[in-house]
């Protein structure tokens, strides 16, 4: 048996497909002149892109709107000018297209893969995915046609990107596996989007499994068996039969109260990272929005986000939402996290240095720029903000001073603004611990159990040598959990979870226990996280 992370729950049984990686040496290739090698570039560009816009329209069919967003996101990528123009700046010095390409690109994803935010950190699969089509079309190296696969198929690559993801054909795969990645990689939220059971970072995949092979990939537990006996099979197949009765079973509870078998109210809520999110959060059935993370507004351009900007992201989701809640994170940013017209300093921890509040209180004009977005937003919607990363109550009080001068400013400009409650999230040690001291100036909590644990546990999640630390089941971050949620309801404040953990169906019941009152998920936990909170 060889062992990953489940990424995807459900149960595959099929004949193994390795997907080889293309053979991308361009080291033969002869320098034709800096015209010449400018010319390919484009001309790889263009087909590039136009082969991505086909792959978009069929995401679009195949998934969904919301999915297909991650290939759009590689076209206004390329479409950066200050990308491209470094391409050409090393043709112009002897590099050839491919050269430049790869150049560039591996600049990019050295910067991306440096930062804490896992969201972020995709965005270097996606560099690497531009990368790797670009040189194939450069090289005119022929990809593998995933699409021609036939039906019970289990595909296994070094990792799946989101250009060959969007060619599966869903009715002829029955999973994937990989050996790289995790729960919030892009190979999971499109294998998610096509109900295709993973197992991902499982090592040795490509080596260990052979074509034809036939294969198990439980996607709840990263298991993969390899040339099952019999009895296996059918064990298996009756799991699977069993699990797609449990996802019909989960209908019942779209829009249904989340209401537990006491009687206790709770609330089930979707995380978002961009406008667009929010109809998602509704199509499964979310009661509210309980983390708008606004950083992706300020990636992927040269400038920060207008005020205009902010405002029409933030009110279009408030007008989705209409009355339901919606919690927006005040800019997460900082060392960690590398925007380069914002000319963050390089720091040697940028994890415990720089960022989030820290940074946004020592930037005014950029955090009023926000907060007068937010307050204008507010007129159409519930909106709520929350301010991140907090350790002591200094912070909250400098951020509602602030906030108070942008409400004066709107008000003599004659502007229409809302007053809102000012949450903040609880991810270190130092909140959880004087929680009952922050209760008396924070309007609600929001717990980020991802960095609170690894705050907790001094680990990095991204080091493989200490990942079995990085656990919200640890005593001193269930302790630190519990004793933010009890100090919340001595104060009369709303308590939260936005971490992984808040769908985590063995926490739950004690969350329950505890008095957390929102739950928020990514949208496609909603239904299951409501049915465990429903059956407690």
């Amino acid at each position: 048996m060889l062992k990953g992370i489940g990424a995807s729950g459900g149960y595959g049984i099929g004949d193994a497909v390795i997907i080889e990686d293309a053979n991308l040496d361009y080291s033969g290739v002869r320098y034709l002149g800096a015209e010449s090698e400018k010319a390919r570039l484009q001309n790889a560009v263009d087909e590039f892109i136009k082969e991505t816009e086909k792959m978009i329209e069929s995401l679009k069919v195949g998934t969904g709107e919301k999915e297909s967003e991650i290939l759009e996101g590689h076209l206004t990528m390329l479409n950066d000018p200050f990308m491209l123009s470094q391409m050409n700046d090393l043709i112009d010095t002897g590099s050839v297209a491919e050269a430049a390409a790869d150049t560039v690109c591996r600049m990019f994803i050295d910067m991306f893969s440096g930062v804490d935010d896992e969201m972020m950190r995709q965005r270097a699969s996606d560099v690497k995915d531009i990368k790797d089509s670009l040189l194939e079309l450069l090289l005119g190296v022929k990809k593998t046609d995933i699409s021609a696969v036939k039906k019970g198929s289990i595909l296994i690559a070094k990792d799946f990107t989101p250009s060959m993801t969007s060619q599966i054909n869903k009715e002829n795969v029955s999973a994937i596996i990989t050996e790289v990645g995790g729960v919030t990689s892009h190979s999971a939220i499109l294998a998610r989007a096509m109900g295709l059971p993973a197992a991902l970072s499982v090592k040795g995949a490509t080596e260990s499994i052979k074509n034809g092979d036939k294969l198990i990939v439980d996607g709840f537990r990263g298991e993969v068996i390899v040339n099952p006996e019999r009895e296996a099979i059918s064990e298996y197949e009756k799991k699977q039969e069993a699990y797609i009765k449990e996802k019909e079973s989960l209908n019942v509870y779209f829009n249904k109260p989340t209401v537990t078998k006491s009687g206790e109210k709770k609330y089930v809520y979707g995380n978002i990272g961009k406008a667009s999110d929010a109809e998602s959060v509704l199509q499964n059935g979310g009661e509210g929005i309980g983390l708008f993370r606004t950083e992706f507004l300020f990636m992927d351009r040269t400038t920060a986000p207008t005020e205009q900007e902010q405002f029409e992201a933030y009110s279009t989701v408030a007008k989705i939402m209409g009355e339901k809640e919606v919690i927006i994170r005040t800019l997460d940013i900082g060392g960690d996290k590398a925007i380069d017209y914002l000319s963050i300093e390089k720091e040697e921890n940028p994890f415990l240095g720089h960022r989030a509040i820290r940074y946004c209180l020592d930037n005014k004009p950029l955090f009023k720029t926000q907060l007068r977005a937010l307050l204008r937003a507010a007129a159409f919607g519930n909106i709520k903000i929350m301010l991140p990363l907090v350790t002591e109550v200094e912070e909250i009080r400098a951020a509602k001073e602030i906030i108070a001068e942008c409400e004066a400013e709107l008000k003599a400009e004659g502007l229409q603004y809302k007053s809102v409650p000012v949450g903040i999230m609880v991810e270190t040690p130092s909140a959880a611990i004087i929680s009952d001291i922050l209760a008396k100036e924070a309007a609600f909590f929001s717990i980020g159990t991802n960095d609170l644990t690894g705050y907790t546990m001094a680990v990095d999640r991204g080091n493989a040598k200490v990942a079995h630390l990085y656990d919200a089941f640890k005593p001193s971050v269930l302790r630190a959990i519990e004793m933010t949620i009890r100090n919340a309801k001595a104060a009369g404040i709303p308590v939260g979870m936005c971490g992984e953990a808040a769908a985590n169906p063995r926490l739950i019941p004690m969350l329950v226990e505890w008095g957390l009152d929102e739950f928020s998920v990514t949208p496609s936990a909603i239904l299951q996280t409501r049915k465990t909170i429903c059956e407690l």
